[in-house]
Protein backbone atom coordinates (compact mmCIF):
# COMPACT_ATOMS: atom_id res chain seq x y z
CA UNK A 1 0.00 0.00 0.00
CA UNK A 2 1.39 3.43 -0.96
CA UNK A 3 2.14 5.83 1.84
CA UNK A 4 0.37 9.17 1.37
CA UNK A 5 3.30 11.02 2.93
CA UNK A 6 5.77 9.59 0.43
CA UNK A 7 6.31 11.03 -3.03
CA UNK A 8 3.48 9.40 -4.98
CA UNK A 9 3.54 8.61 -8.64
CA UNK A 10 1.33 10.57 -11.05
CA UNK A 11 -0.76 7.45 -11.60
CA UNK A 12 -1.48 7.18 -7.90
CA UNK A 13 -2.55 10.81 -7.61
CA UNK A 14 -4.96 10.30 -10.49
CA UNK A 15 -6.40 7.25 -8.72
CA UNK A 16 -6.86 9.42 -5.62
CA UNK A 17 -8.48 12.11 -7.73
CA UNK A 18 -10.91 9.64 -9.21
CA UNK A 19 -12.00 8.50 -5.75
CA UNK A 20 -12.15 11.85 -3.97
CA UNK A 21 -13.50 14.19 -6.61
CA UNK A 22 -15.63 11.88 -8.65
CA UNK A 23 -16.95 9.55 -6.00
CA UNK A 24 -20.00 11.65 -5.22
CA UNK A 25 -20.68 12.17 -8.90
CA UNK A 26 -20.65 8.42 -9.46
CA UNK A 27 -22.92 7.79 -6.47
CA UNK A 28 -25.42 10.40 -7.68
CA UNK A 29 -25.30 8.99 -11.25
CA UNK A 30 -25.29 12.22 -13.20
CA UNK A 31 -26.62 11.97 -16.72
CA UNK A 32 -24.33 14.37 -18.61
CA UNK A 33 -22.98 14.61 -22.16
CA UNK A 34 -19.33 13.92 -22.82
CA UNK A 35 -18.45 17.47 -23.80
CA UNK A 36 -14.78 17.82 -22.87
CA UNK A 37 -13.23 18.04 -26.33
CA UNK A 38 -16.14 19.90 -27.91
CA UNK A 39 -16.35 22.45 -25.09
CA UNK A 40 -12.62 23.13 -25.12
CA UNK A 41 -12.56 23.46 -28.91
CA UNK A 42 -15.39 26.00 -28.79
CA UNK A 43 -13.69 27.90 -25.97
CA UNK A 44 -10.35 28.03 -27.81
CA UNK A 45 -11.99 29.20 -31.00
CA UNK A 46 -14.04 31.86 -29.22
CA UNK A 47 -11.05 33.17 -27.28
CA UNK A 48 -8.81 33.21 -30.37
CA UNK A 49 -11.44 35.23 -32.22
CA UNK A 50 -11.21 37.99 -29.57
CA UNK A 51 -14.90 37.67 -28.77
CA UNK A 52 -14.46 37.96 -24.99
CA UNK A 53 -12.08 40.93 -25.01
CA UNK A 54 -14.42 43.93 -25.41
CA UNK A 55 -15.73 45.35 -22.14
CA UNK A 56 -19.18 45.53 -23.70
CA UNK A 57 -19.23 41.74 -24.13
CA UNK A 58 -18.00 41.13 -20.58
CA UNK A 59 -20.60 43.51 -19.16
CA UNK A 60 -23.34 41.76 -21.10
CA UNK A 61 -22.35 38.39 -19.61
CA UNK A 62 -22.20 39.81 -16.08
CA UNK A 63 -25.66 41.28 -16.55
CA UNK A 64 -26.83 37.85 -17.73
CA UNK A 65 -25.58 36.27 -14.47
CA UNK A 66 -27.54 38.86 -12.48
CA UNK A 67 -30.60 38.23 -14.63
CA UNK A 68 -30.30 34.46 -14.08
CA UNK A 69 -30.14 34.88 -10.30
CA UNK A 70 -33.12 37.25 -10.26
CA UNK A 71 -35.38 35.12 -12.44
CA UNK A 72 -34.52 31.76 -10.85
CA UNK A 73 -34.01 32.70 -7.21
CA UNK A 74 -36.70 30.31 -6.00
CA UNK A 75 -35.19 27.45 -7.99
CA UNK A 76 -31.80 28.00 -6.38
CA UNK A 77 -33.44 28.09 -2.96
CA UNK A 78 -35.32 24.88 -3.71
CA UNK A 79 -32.22 23.09 -5.01
CA UNK A 80 -30.23 23.81 -1.85
CA UNK A 81 -33.17 22.92 0.35
CA UNK A 82 -33.19 19.50 -1.34
CA UNK A 83 -29.42 19.06 -1.19
CA UNK A 84 -28.70 20.34 2.33
CA UNK A 85 -31.97 21.34 3.99
CA UNK A 86 -30.56 24.86 3.60
CA UNK A 87 -32.85 27.57 5.04
CA UNK A 88 -34.12 30.15 2.56
CA UNK A 89 -32.54 32.97 4.61
CA UNK A 90 -29.07 31.42 4.41
CA UNK A 91 -29.32 30.69 0.67
CA UNK A 92 -30.34 34.24 -0.19
CA UNK A 93 -27.74 35.84 2.08
CA UNK A 94 -24.72 33.61 1.58
CA UNK A 95 -25.23 32.34 -1.95
CA UNK A 96 -27.44 34.55 -4.13
CA UNK A 97 -26.69 37.96 -2.64
CA UNK A 98 -22.95 37.24 -2.45
CA UNK A 99 -22.82 36.48 -6.17
CA UNK A 100 -24.97 39.50 -7.03
CA UNK A 101 -22.67 41.79 -5.07
CA UNK A 102 -19.64 40.31 -6.79
CA UNK A 103 -21.17 40.79 -10.25
CA UNK A 104 -22.31 44.34 -9.49
CA UNK A 105 -18.91 45.24 -8.06
CA UNK A 106 -17.26 43.95 -11.23
CA UNK A 107 -19.71 45.84 -13.45
CA UNK A 108 -19.18 49.06 -11.53
CA UNK A 109 -15.39 48.83 -11.77
CA UNK A 110 -14.76 46.95 -15.00
CA UNK A 111 -13.84 49.98 -17.09
CA UNK A 112 -11.36 51.15 -14.43
CA UNK A 113 -9.80 47.68 -14.01
CA UNK A 114 -9.20 47.29 -17.74
CA UNK A 115 -7.53 50.68 -18.19
CA UNK A 116 -3.76 50.61 -18.81
CA UNK A 117 -1.75 51.40 -15.69
CA UNK A 118 1.05 53.91 -16.41
CA UNK A 119 4.55 52.65 -15.70
CA UNK A 120 7.18 54.65 -13.86
CA UNK A 121 9.48 56.60 -16.17
CA UNK A 122 13.11 57.64 -15.97
CA UNK A 123 15.32 59.92 -18.02
CA UNK A 124 15.86 57.08 -20.48
CA UNK A 125 12.20 56.77 -21.54
CA UNK A 126 10.63 60.18 -20.99
CA UNK A 127 9.44 60.32 -24.60
CA UNK A 128 8.05 56.76 -24.62
CA UNK A 129 4.66 55.37 -23.69
CA UNK A 130 5.05 52.91 -20.82
CA UNK A 131 2.11 51.02 -19.31
CA UNK A 132 0.79 47.72 -17.92
CA UNK A 133 -2.17 46.20 -19.76
CA UNK A 134 -4.43 43.68 -17.99
CA UNK A 135 -5.24 40.91 -20.45
CA UNK A 136 -7.25 37.67 -20.16
CA UNK A 137 -5.21 34.51 -19.73
CA UNK A 138 -7.37 32.35 -22.04
CA UNK A 139 -9.49 29.32 -21.16
CA UNK A 140 -10.08 28.79 -17.44
CA UNK A 141 -11.21 25.67 -15.56
CA UNK A 142 -13.18 26.24 -12.34
CA UNK A 143 -13.73 23.19 -10.10
CA UNK A 144 -16.08 24.39 -7.39
CA UNK A 145 -16.67 23.21 -3.83
CA UNK A 146 -19.80 21.73 -2.31
CA UNK A 147 -20.25 23.68 0.94
CA UNK A 148 -21.66 26.74 -0.85
CA UNK A 149 -22.18 25.27 -4.32
CA UNK A 150 -23.71 28.35 -5.99
CA UNK A 151 -21.35 30.91 -4.52
CA UNK A 152 -18.22 28.81 -5.04
CA UNK A 153 -19.19 28.25 -8.68
CA UNK A 154 -20.39 31.71 -9.67
CA UNK A 155 -18.04 34.07 -7.79
CA UNK A 156 -14.96 32.69 -9.58
CA UNK A 157 -17.01 32.67 -12.80
CA UNK A 158 -17.73 36.38 -12.34
CA UNK A 159 -14.01 37.11 -11.97
CA UNK A 160 -13.08 35.02 -15.01
CA UNK A 161 -15.80 36.64 -17.14
CA UNK A 162 -14.81 40.15 -16.00
CA UNK A 163 -11.20 39.40 -16.97
CA UNK A 164 -12.31 38.37 -20.47
CA UNK A 165 -11.70 34.62 -20.35
CA UNK A 166 -13.60 31.61 -21.61
CA UNK A 167 -14.62 29.18 -18.86
CA UNK A 168 -15.32 25.51 -18.27
CA UNK A 169 -17.11 25.12 -14.93
CA UNK A 170 -17.14 21.80 -13.02
CA UNK A 171 -19.74 22.12 -10.20
CA UNK A 172 -19.42 19.87 -7.18
CA UNK A 173 -21.08 16.49 -7.63
CA UNK A 174 -22.05 16.38 -3.94
CA UNK A 175 -24.96 18.81 -4.27
CA UNK A 176 -26.65 17.27 -7.30
CA UNK A 177 -29.70 19.52 -7.49
CA UNK A 178 -27.58 22.67 -7.42
CA UNK A 179 -25.16 21.25 -10.01
CA UNK A 180 -27.97 20.19 -12.34
CA UNK A 181 -29.59 23.61 -12.02
CA UNK A 182 -26.34 25.39 -12.96
CA UNK A 183 -25.90 23.03 -15.89
CA UNK A 184 -29.40 23.83 -17.14
CA UNK A 185 -29.43 27.60 -16.58
CA UNK A 186 -25.95 28.80 -17.54
CA UNK A 187 -26.33 27.83 -21.24
CA UNK A 188 -29.65 29.72 -21.30
CA UNK A 189 -28.07 32.98 -20.15
CA UNK A 190 -24.38 33.03 -21.03
CA UNK A 191 -22.71 32.80 -24.45
CA UNK A 192 -22.65 29.12 -25.40
CA UNK A 193 -19.37 29.34 -27.30
CA UNK A 194 -17.46 30.82 -24.35
CA UNK A 195 -18.92 29.28 -21.17
CA UNK A 196 -19.60 25.61 -20.51
CA UNK A 197 -20.74 23.54 -17.53
CA UNK A 198 -19.19 20.07 -17.27
CA UNK A 199 -21.17 18.10 -14.72
CA UNK A 200 -20.37 14.46 -14.56
CA UNK A 201 -18.39 11.73 -12.95
CA UNK A 202 -14.99 10.16 -13.24
CA UNK A 203 -14.62 10.10 -17.02
CA UNK A 204 -15.63 13.74 -17.58
CA UNK A 205 -13.38 15.06 -14.84
CA UNK A 206 -10.36 13.06 -15.92
CA UNK A 207 -10.81 14.16 -19.52
CA UNK A 208 -10.93 17.79 -18.39
CA UNK A 209 -7.74 17.51 -16.36
CA UNK A 210 -5.90 15.81 -19.21
CA UNK A 211 -6.36 18.94 -21.33
CA UNK A 212 -4.41 22.18 -21.29
CA UNK A 213 -6.01 25.13 -19.54
CA UNK A 214 -4.59 28.59 -18.98
CA UNK A 215 -5.62 28.73 -15.32
CA UNK A 216 -7.30 26.27 -12.92
CA UNK A 217 -9.17 27.28 -9.77
CA UNK A 218 -10.07 24.47 -7.38
CA UNK A 219 -12.02 24.62 -4.11
CA UNK A 220 -11.97 21.54 -1.91
CA UNK A 221 -9.76 19.25 0.16
CA UNK A 222 -5.98 19.18 0.22
CA UNK A 223 -5.56 15.68 -1.16
CA UNK A 224 -7.52 16.47 -4.29
CA UNK A 225 -5.81 19.86 -4.49
CA UNK A 226 -2.45 18.11 -4.82
CA UNK A 227 -3.86 15.93 -7.59
CA UNK A 228 -5.14 19.00 -9.45
CA UNK A 229 -1.70 20.61 -9.12
CA UNK A 230 -0.11 17.48 -10.55
CA UNK A 231 -2.44 17.52 -13.54
CA UNK A 232 -1.74 21.24 -14.06
CA UNK A 233 2.02 20.69 -13.82
CA UNK A 234 2.01 18.72 -17.07
CA UNK A 235 1.31 21.97 -18.94
CA UNK A 236 2.82 24.34 -16.33
CA UNK A 237 -0.68 25.72 -15.82
CA UNK A 238 -1.04 28.24 -12.96
CA UNK A 239 -3.51 27.24 -10.26
CA UNK A 240 -5.53 28.88 -7.51
CA UNK A 241 -6.37 26.48 -4.66
CA UNK A 242 -8.80 27.08 -1.79
CA UNK A 243 -8.21 24.13 0.51
CA UNK A 244 -9.41 25.16 3.97
CA UNK A 245 -7.78 24.45 7.31
CA UNK A 246 -8.32 24.77 11.05
CA UNK A 247 -9.31 28.33 11.92
CA UNK A 248 -8.49 29.16 15.57
CA UNK A 249 -10.70 31.44 17.68
CA UNK A 250 -9.19 32.95 20.82
CA UNK A 251 -11.70 34.22 23.39
CA UNK A 252 -10.04 36.62 25.81
CA UNK A 253 -11.13 37.17 29.42
CA UNK A 254 -11.80 40.83 28.68
CA UNK A 255 -14.44 40.27 25.96
CA UNK A 256 -18.22 40.46 26.23
CA UNK A 257 -18.82 36.72 26.47
CA UNK A 258 -22.50 36.92 25.58
CA UNK A 259 -21.71 38.84 22.39
CA UNK A 260 -18.81 36.54 21.54
CA UNK A 261 -20.96 33.43 22.06
CA UNK A 262 -23.69 34.71 19.72
CA UNK A 263 -21.27 35.54 16.94
CA UNK A 264 -19.27 32.33 17.31
CA UNK A 265 -22.40 30.16 17.48
CA UNK A 266 -23.78 31.75 14.33
CA UNK A 267 -20.52 31.32 12.41
CA UNK A 268 -19.89 27.74 13.55
CA UNK A 269 -23.43 26.38 13.06
CA UNK A 270 -24.65 28.33 10.01
CA UNK A 271 -25.04 25.93 7.05
CA UNK A 272 -24.78 23.12 9.65
CA UNK A 273 -21.12 23.99 10.16
CA UNK A 274 -20.13 23.38 6.54
CA UNK A 275 -17.87 26.35 5.95
CA UNK A 276 -14.11 26.49 5.54
CA UNK A 277 -14.07 29.96 7.13
CA UNK A 278 -15.96 29.01 10.31
CA UNK A 279 -14.15 28.99 13.67
CA UNK A 280 -12.74 25.46 13.90
CA UNK A 281 -11.83 25.44 17.58
CA UNK A 282 -11.87 27.81 20.56
CA UNK A 283 -8.96 28.67 22.82
CA UNK A 284 -9.78 30.30 26.14
CA UNK A 285 -8.54 30.42 29.72
CA UNK A 286 -10.03 27.93 32.24
CA UNK A 287 -11.83 30.57 34.31
CA UNK A 288 -14.19 31.58 31.48
CA UNK A 289 -14.69 28.19 29.81
CA UNK A 290 -17.85 27.17 31.65
CA UNK A 291 -19.43 30.60 31.24
CA UNK A 292 -18.68 30.53 27.53
CA UNK A 293 -20.20 27.04 27.16
CA UNK A 294 -23.33 28.18 29.00
CA UNK A 295 -23.70 31.22 26.75
CA UNK A 296 -23.16 29.10 23.63
CA UNK A 297 -25.90 26.69 24.71
CA UNK A 298 -28.29 29.59 25.29
CA UNK A 299 -27.53 30.97 21.83
CA UNK A 300 -28.08 27.60 20.14
CA UNK A 301 -31.48 27.28 21.82
CA UNK A 302 -32.39 30.84 20.80
CA UNK A 303 -31.33 30.18 17.21
CA UNK A 304 -32.72 26.67 16.66
CA UNK A 305 -35.05 25.87 19.58
CA UNK A 306 -34.82 23.03 22.07
CA UNK A 307 -34.71 20.46 19.27
CA UNK A 308 -32.67 21.79 16.31
CA UNK A 309 -33.71 18.79 14.19
CA UNK A 310 -37.22 20.24 14.02
CA UNK A 311 -36.00 23.76 13.19
CA UNK A 312 -36.48 25.13 9.69
CA UNK A 313 -33.41 27.29 10.35
CA UNK A 314 -30.95 24.42 10.65
CA UNK A 315 -29.45 22.42 7.78
CA UNK A 316 -28.11 18.93 7.20
CA UNK A 317 -24.77 17.49 6.15
CA UNK A 318 -24.33 17.43 2.38
CA UNK A 319 -23.38 13.76 1.99
CA UNK A 320 -23.35 10.47 3.86
CA UNK A 321 -19.56 10.33 3.68
CA UNK A 322 -19.20 13.76 5.28
CA UNK A 323 -21.82 12.92 7.89
CA UNK A 324 -19.94 9.79 8.96
CA UNK A 325 -16.63 11.65 9.12
CA UNK A 326 -18.06 14.37 11.38
CA UNK A 327 -19.99 11.85 13.48
CA UNK A 328 -16.73 9.99 14.23
CA UNK A 329 -15.25 13.19 15.67
CA UNK A 330 -17.91 13.27 18.41
CA UNK A 331 -15.95 10.61 20.31
CA UNK A 332 -13.17 13.13 21.03
CA UNK A 333 -13.32 14.73 24.47
CA UNK A 334 -16.62 15.18 26.30
CA UNK A 335 -19.91 16.46 24.89
CA UNK A 336 -20.85 19.65 26.74
CA UNK A 337 -24.15 19.90 24.86
CA UNK A 338 -25.59 18.57 21.61
CA UNK A 339 -24.16 15.38 20.19
CA UNK A 340 -27.46 13.96 18.89
CA UNK A 341 -27.36 12.35 15.43
CA UNK A 342 -29.78 10.81 12.92
CA UNK A 343 -28.30 8.69 10.15
CA UNK A 344 -31.46 8.79 8.04
CA UNK A 345 -31.36 12.61 7.80
CA UNK A 346 -27.59 13.17 7.94
CA UNK A 347 -28.37 15.24 11.02
CA UNK A 348 -25.88 16.23 13.69
CA UNK A 349 -27.02 18.62 16.41
CA UNK A 350 -24.99 21.76 17.17
CA UNK A 351 -22.33 20.34 19.47
CA UNK A 352 -19.67 21.74 21.79
CA UNK A 353 -16.89 19.45 23.02
CA UNK A 354 -14.67 19.94 26.08
CA UNK A 355 -11.62 18.17 27.47
CA UNK A 356 -10.24 17.93 23.94
CA UNK A 357 -6.48 17.38 23.64
CA UNK A 358 -4.28 18.90 20.99
CA UNK A 359 -3.30 15.41 19.85
CA UNK A 360 -6.90 14.21 19.42
CA UNK A 361 -8.11 13.33 15.88
CA UNK A 362 -10.52 16.28 15.87
CA UNK A 363 -7.54 18.64 16.12
CA UNK A 364 -5.76 17.03 13.15
CA UNK A 365 -8.45 17.63 10.52
CA UNK A 366 -10.69 20.45 9.34
CA UNK A 367 -14.17 20.17 10.88
CA UNK A 368 -16.80 20.59 8.17
CA UNK A 369 -19.77 20.11 10.44
CA UNK A 370 -21.57 21.55 13.49
CA UNK A 371 -18.97 20.53 16.07
CA UNK A 372 -16.93 23.02 18.10
CA UNK A 373 -14.13 21.85 20.42
CA UNK A 374 -12.99 24.11 23.26
CA UNK A 375 -9.42 23.89 24.53
CA UNK A 376 -8.08 25.79 27.52
CA UNK A 377 -4.78 27.66 27.66
CA UNK A 378 -3.12 29.42 30.57
CA UNK A 379 -2.42 32.69 28.78
CA UNK A 380 -2.24 34.50 25.45
CA UNK A 381 1.32 33.33 24.72
CA UNK A 382 0.30 29.68 25.03
CA UNK A 383 -2.62 30.29 22.68
CA UNK A 384 -0.37 31.89 20.07
CA UNK A 385 2.13 29.05 20.37
CA UNK A 386 -0.63 26.48 19.77
CA UNK A 387 -1.93 28.41 16.76
CA UNK A 388 1.56 28.60 15.26
CA UNK A 389 2.22 24.89 15.75
CA UNK A 390 -0.47 24.14 13.20
CA UNK A 391 -0.57 24.85 9.48
CA UNK A 392 -1.46 28.42 8.60
CA UNK A 393 -5.27 28.61 8.32
CA UNK A 394 -7.69 30.54 6.13
CA UNK A 395 -8.65 32.75 9.09
CA UNK A 396 -7.69 33.64 12.66
CA UNK A 397 -10.33 35.05 15.02
CA UNK A 398 -9.99 36.83 18.36
CA UNK A 399 -12.61 38.21 20.74
CA UNK A 400 -11.22 40.82 23.12
CA UNK A 401 -11.70 44.35 24.39
CA UNK A 402 -7.93 44.73 24.65
CA UNK A 403 -6.17 46.36 21.71
CA UNK A 404 -2.92 44.80 22.90
CA UNK A 405 -4.36 41.28 22.74
CA UNK A 406 -5.80 41.86 19.27
CA UNK A 407 -2.54 43.38 18.05
CA UNK A 408 -0.47 40.53 19.52
CA UNK A 409 -2.48 37.85 17.73
CA UNK A 410 -2.58 39.84 14.48
CA UNK A 411 1.19 40.42 14.47
CA UNK A 412 2.37 37.06 15.83
CA UNK A 413 0.23 34.70 13.73
CA UNK A 414 -0.20 34.17 10.00
CA UNK A 415 -3.40 33.37 8.08
CA UNK A 416 -5.30 34.12 4.91
CA UNK A 417 -7.54 36.57 6.76
CA UNK A 418 -8.03 37.98 10.26
CA UNK A 419 -11.07 39.25 12.12
CA UNK A 420 -11.49 40.58 15.64
CA UNK A 421 -14.76 40.42 17.59
CA UNK A 422 -16.65 38.63 14.83
CA UNK A 423 -16.30 35.59 12.58
CA UNK A 424 -16.61 35.02 8.81
CA UNK A 425 -17.85 38.58 8.22
CA UNK A 426 -14.61 39.54 6.49
CA UNK A 427 -15.69 37.35 3.58
CA UNK A 428 -18.72 39.46 2.64
CA UNK A 429 -16.73 42.53 1.60
CA UNK A 430 -16.06 42.49 -2.14
CA UNK A 431 -13.15 44.89 -1.70
CA UNK A 432 -11.40 42.36 0.58
CA UNK A 433 -9.61 39.34 -0.93
CA UNK A 434 -10.27 35.75 0.04
CA UNK A 435 -6.72 35.35 1.29
CA UNK A 436 -5.01 31.96 1.17
CA UNK A 437 -1.61 30.98 2.55
CA UNK A 438 0.45 27.87 3.27
CA UNK A 439 -1.43 24.58 3.28
CA UNK A 440 -4.76 26.42 3.11
CA UNK A 441 -4.13 26.99 -0.59
CA UNK A 442 -2.55 29.19 -3.24
CA UNK A 443 -3.56 32.61 -4.54
CA UNK A 444 -6.29 35.10 -3.69
CA UNK A 445 -9.63 35.95 -5.25
CA UNK A 446 -12.82 38.03 -4.71
CA UNK A 447 -13.53 41.43 -6.24
CA UNK A 448 -10.63 43.03 -8.08
CA UNK A 449 -8.36 40.25 -6.81
CA UNK A 450 -10.48 37.71 -8.69
CA UNK A 451 -10.19 39.81 -11.85
CA UNK A 452 -6.41 39.96 -11.38
CA UNK A 453 -6.14 36.20 -10.66
CA UNK A 454 -7.56 35.48 -14.13
CA UNK A 455 -5.58 38.23 -15.88
CA UNK A 456 -2.06 38.67 -17.19
CA UNK A 457 -0.21 41.89 -16.37
CA UNK A 458 1.35 42.62 -19.75
CA UNK A 459 4.25 45.09 -19.72
CA UNK A 460 4.03 47.38 -22.76
CA UNK A 461 6.56 49.93 -24.02
CA UNK A 462 5.87 52.04 -27.13
CA UNK A 463 9.23 53.50 -28.05
CA UNK A 464 9.73 56.86 -29.68
CA UNK A 465 11.83 56.51 -32.84
CA UNK A 466 13.23 60.02 -32.63
CA UNK A 467 15.67 59.37 -29.77
CA UNK A 468 18.49 57.53 -31.56
CA UNK A 469 20.87 60.27 -30.41
CA UNK A 470 20.45 58.85 -26.89
CA UNK A 471 19.93 55.20 -27.75
CA UNK A 472 23.27 54.95 -29.59
CA UNK A 473 25.05 55.13 -26.21
CA UNK A 474 24.26 51.44 -25.55
CA UNK A 475 25.86 50.16 -28.74
CA UNK A 476 29.41 48.78 -29.03
CA UNK A 477 32.20 49.67 -29.05
CA UNK A 478 31.80 50.38 -25.32
CA UNK A 479 33.43 53.27 -23.45
CA UNK A 480 33.33 54.77 -19.96
CA UNK A 481 31.63 58.04 -20.90
CA UNK A 482 28.54 56.42 -22.52
CA UNK A 483 28.34 54.06 -19.53
CA UNK A 484 28.25 56.98 -17.06
CA UNK A 485 25.58 58.74 -19.11
CA UNK A 486 23.43 55.58 -19.31
CA UNK A 487 23.74 54.95 -15.58
CA UNK A 488 22.68 58.53 -14.88
CA UNK A 489 19.67 58.20 -17.19
CA UNK A 490 18.53 54.76 -16.00
CA UNK A 491 19.30 54.64 -12.27
CA UNK A 492 16.67 55.03 -9.54
CA UNK A 493 17.39 57.53 -6.76
CA UNK A 494 17.05 56.51 -3.13
CA UNK A 495 14.23 58.21 -1.21
CA UNK A 496 14.19 58.87 2.50
CA UNK A 497 12.95 55.71 4.22
CA UNK A 498 10.23 55.72 6.85
CA UNK A 499 11.66 52.45 8.26
CA UNK A 500 14.74 52.95 10.38
CA UNK A 501 17.41 50.28 10.58
CA UNK A 502 18.54 49.82 14.18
Amino acid sequence: MDNVKSSPSPARWFRVLKRTVSGDCQQKKFVTPSLCEDALRKCREAFSSGKTRPCSFRSLQLEAILNMLDKHEEEFIGALEQDMHRPRFETILSEINSVKNEALYALNNLEKWTQPVPGQKSMSNLLDSCFIQMEPVGVVLIISGWSFPIQLSLIPLVGAVAAGNCVVLQPSGTCTHAANLLQRLIPLYLDNSCYHVACGGQNELMKLLENKFDHILYTGDRLTGRAVMLAAAKYITPVSLVLGGKNPCYVDNSCDINMAARRIAWARFVNAGQSSLAPDYILCQPEIRDTLIHELSICVEEFYGKNPRESSNYGRLASVELYLQVKDLLSCGQVAFGGETDDSERYIAPTVLTDVKEADPIMQTEILGPVLPILTVENLDEAIQMINRKDRPLAVYVYSESERVISDILCRTSSGSFCSNDSMIQSIYTSMPCGIIGNSGIGIYRGKHCFEAFSQSRACLLRNTAVECVTYLRYPPYAEKPLRLLLWACSISRKKSLCHIL
